[in-house]
């Protein structure tokens, strides 16, 4: 079956009147999922896996379709409203988001982040269905060389990019390298630095240090801050979403966060985190406002959140094309594959293209209902600034806590949380960029490994890193991205 013939098929299926019921169950729980700090879509679908397993394929992959999809564009609404990211892939949006939302442009920021999730997600479901197969094949092409050189890189891009100094930067990122050792080595089996708390033996929970350094981090920061500082309630001039100017900044963003989200999602290599971010650095680069990045640009949130829903749709190739999960909810969804009997792979495309296709349709339609459903409400969230403080971010604490819980039903992680919490009051008090202790977390342990298979392979010969021609070239962005910025501070005092 063609690729147009199959998504022909496709959308007939996917357009019928109960795989539509199960789209829109499918979105409207996803994007209620994303809002949520701590319940992301892996959480989700593993759940929903046993009671699932009385329906049809079809219509259980079309509703985890429809919850991936709108749990990635949720996640950006706590982001900018809170400064709550409530997904990883969120976390770039709430830099610039949080700031147009302080500034009133609450509703300008989420709709950019609707109609720029909306644009990326059909075009990238459109690669996902054309280019589903070749892609797949470039990902072969990385080894644990890459994959490490590729880390690096983005270590270096959020330490150099992020805050007011290298030396904060760094500092930051060793933090998170250094929570990501706590735990099982995945290579040795050994404990290392859990302290005799069995719960420590699985590490700790990106989640955590996430709903920890951003949102009971900012609560204790703004309930720490004397009151004649407070400045009163929010004040948001307009309700009404983006202006003129608005869109004429955002359109280009939200094409290149697309080029640079589908092809780094089919990479497995920490899903939405990095893509977002090089999105997020490659439109301060570009843009003709550089000096109000990190202060409420607009492309700071149109380009990143492109980036996080065009990386959700690559995930899916190497699921689909190899059998391969690239991130947790691949990883979730691979499992519900085997549940129904089915083994994702090259020939699942000739054994059951019905489901194939009817799933990469139901994508589309799915995106769709994400538009219509969130564009009406932009206003009504953007009044959520207008709640008094305390409610605001006693709310925020009360859904922070119960959240972390549900993880594990551990009062030890909502202790981790705010220990967190307190560790973010004091980098926010120190002017210390906290996304760089996050992306440490997140990549930290999937660099180690790949950094010690690398040299297992190799017999212990550094020059792998270099004798590599991917490899090679990611390593010298890496070390230009650290070094540029200093000679050419040296080079400007010069002059």
């Amino acid at each position: 079956m063609g690729t147009f013939e199959g998504l022909s098929y496709g959308f007939a299926s996917a357009l019928t009147v109960n795989n539509l019921l199960w789209a829109l169950l499918g979105t409207t729980l996803g994007t209620a999922i994303g809002v949520l700090p701590g319940i992301g879509p892996a959480l989700t679908v593993a759940v929903l896996l046993p009671v699932t397993f009385g329906l049809d394929p079809v219509s259980a992959f079309i509703m985890f379709g429809g919850i991936y999809y709108g749990a990635m564009y949720g996640g950006s609404t706590t982001s900018i409203l809170l400064n709550t990211p409530g997904e990883t892939g969120a976390i770039a949006t709430a830099i610039d988001g949080h700031q147009m939302a302080l500034q009133g442009r609450g509703a300008a920021a989420l709709t950019t982040a609707a109609v720029g999730s909306f644009v990326a997600g059909t075009l990238a479901t459109l690669a996902l269905a054309l280019f589903a197969p070749a892609l797949a094949s470039v990902a072969l092409e990385f080894g644990p060389a890459e994959y490490f050189a590729l880390a690096l890189l983005a270590f270096s891009a959020v330490a150099a990019l992020l805050g007011a100094s290298l030396v904060r930067g760094l500092f930051s990122l060793f933090l998170g390298l250094a929570l990501g050792l706590v735990g099982i080595d995945q290579l040795t089996g050994q404990a290392r630095f859990s302290f005799g708390i069995p719960q420590l033996l699985d590490g700790i929970d990106v989640v955590i240090l996430v709903i920890g350094l951003f949102a009971v981090g900012e609560t204790l920061h703004q309930a720490a801050r004397p009151r004649r500082d407070e400045g009163g309630p929010v004040r948001l001039t307009s309700f009404m979403g983006m202006s003129r100017e608005d869109w004429s900044r955002s359109w280009k963003a939200w094409l290149r966060g697309t080029a640079i989200g589908f092809p780094l999602g089919v990479l497995p290599m920490g899903g939405s985190v990095i893509p977002t971010f090089l999105s997020y650095f490659a439109e301060k680069r570009l843009s003709a406002h550089p000096e109000e990045f990190g202060h409420g640009a607009i492309e700071g949130v149109a380009g990143p959140e492109a980036a996080n829903n065009a990386s959700t749709a690559g995930v899916l190739v190497p699921l689909l094309t190899l059998g391969v999960p690239s991130s947790a909810t691949a990883a979730i969804l691979l499992a519900a594959f085997q549940q129904y009997g089915l083994q994702p792979g090259p020939l699942l495309f000739s054994t059951r293209p019905d489901l194939v296709w009817t799933l990469i349709a139901s994508l589309f339609v799915g995106n769709v209902m994400l538009l219509v459903l969130n564009l009406p409400l932009v206003g009504i969230w953007a009044r959520v600034m207008l709640l008094p403080r305390p409610l605001l971010f006693g709310g925020v604490l009360v859904l922070a806590s119960l959240g972390v819980y549900t993880l594990n039903r551990s009062l030890l992680d909502v202790g981790l949380l705010y220990v967190v919490g307190a560790l973010g009051l004091g980098m926010r008090v120190l002017d210390v960029p906290l996304v760089p202790a996050v992306l440490g977390l997140v990549l930290g342990p999937m660099a180690e490994q790949q950094f010690r298979r690398a040299i297992a392979i190799s017999d212990g010969d550094l020059s792998v890193f270099v004798t590599r021609p991917i490899s090679a070239a990611l390593l010298a962005s890496a070390a230009l991205l650290l070094v540029g910025p200093m000679l050419l501070g040296r080079w400007r005092r010069q002059r």
